[in-house]
């Protein structure tokens, strides 16, 4: 093969490298990602803090009648958000959150291999459907630095 054909066989294989690479470029600015302002995965309930004003006034409503008024379908819906993190299995490891089977019942922070925070540590005590009630509606009033 002299040195042409060479020069030509060269010449398409970085042409075409070059035009991969621009076309990868020109891609990733039209096509950005945006880049998220907080971590995590939004809750299917709101906080107290994001909530609005009427709603914050709103009188709480005790744990018994939610209780009665549970669907477990809208449950189950709402759990999916949850299971990023959490393992709802009996017998399963903690992912980015403890598991969640059997908590009622369970001494707070107590899932071993778990570090929680220094809020819930300090908490003490067995976890209520009250004290849970109270740590899903508000955990940063619950146990401070959660």
């Amino acid at each position: 093969m002299d040195s042409f054909e060479f020069n030509k066989i060269a010449g398409a294989i970085l042409g075409t490298l070059m035009l991969t690479m621009a076309l990868g470029l020109f891609s990733g600015f039209i096509f950005a990602p945006g880049t998220t302002t907080k971590p995590g995965y939004e809750l299917p309930n709101a906080p107290a803090a994001e909530m609005p004003a009427e709603a914050m006034d709103a009188p709480q409503v005790a744990l018994p009648i939610l209780l009665a008024k549970a669907d477990v379908t809208k449950g189950q819906a709402n759990v999916k958000v949850c299971a990023a993190c959490h393992n709802f299995e009996k017998g399963a490891g903690a992912k980015v959150g403890p598991p969640l089977w059997g908590v009622v019942g369970r001494p707070v922070a107590t899932v071993a291999n778990f570090d929680y925070s220094d809020g819930l540590k300090k908490k003490g005590g067995n976890w209520s459907l009250d004290d849970i009630n109270k740590f899903i509606t508000n955990p940063k009033a619950y146990a401070p630095g959660t």
